[in-house]
């Protein structure tokens, strides 16, 4: 039975795999720590594979472990960041194809606070409803709809176009 759930979580994560990383990486806004994110979210996984009945919930299982997991890495650094009023140079990706209107998303979504990122990302990018967002995130739901308004109100000084997530 074991190597059974062995084979089973493999050609999970080979078939879903990158759509999770994609996740993380919102997430995490960096691509080396949302690589860490998922392997701590799929070791979670697996060790949980056998109570998990509906394996059709395995993605809204791993992403709300990456979710955890990525609140729980946020309060532990907290003390550890301190704001200042310059931004650090952002690294370049020189391997990206992305379009120009992806990329500077993507930096806007990085100068975001933790809080309005992960509120940003689970309530457009994942489509969750602002009370399961509330929940996730463990606020109010007045809560969320502040921190997503605060952030897309940042998003438009930027000067990216927020239209696609509306």
């Amino acid at each position: 039975m074991n190597s059974t759930r062995h084979e089973q979580f493999r050609e999970y994560v080979s078939a879903r795999g990158p759509a999770l990383l994609r996740a993380a990486v919102r997430l995490a806004g960096d691509r080396a720590e949302a690589e860490d994110l998922l392997q701590a979210a799929l070791a979670k996984t697996y060790l949980a594979w056998d109570r998990i009945g509906d394996r059709a919930a395995l993605d809204g299982y791993v992403r709300r472990a990456m979710v955890n997991t990525q609140i729980s890495w946020w309060r532990r650094r907290k003390l550890e960041i301190y704001p200042t009023d310059q931004l650090p140079e952002l690294p370049v990706d020189d391997h990206t194809r992305r379009s120009e209107m992806h990329d500077a998303l993507g930096r806007a979504l990085r100068r975001l606070p933790e809080r309005q990122r992960l509120a940003v990302i689970l309530r457009y990018y994942e489509d969750m409803p602002e009370a399961e967002v509330a929940e996730v995130l463990g606020v109010s739901v007045g809560t969320v709809k502040s921190t997503v308004s605060r952030a897309m109100a940042r998003l438009r000084d930027d000067a990216v176009l927020v239209d696609d997530f509306a």
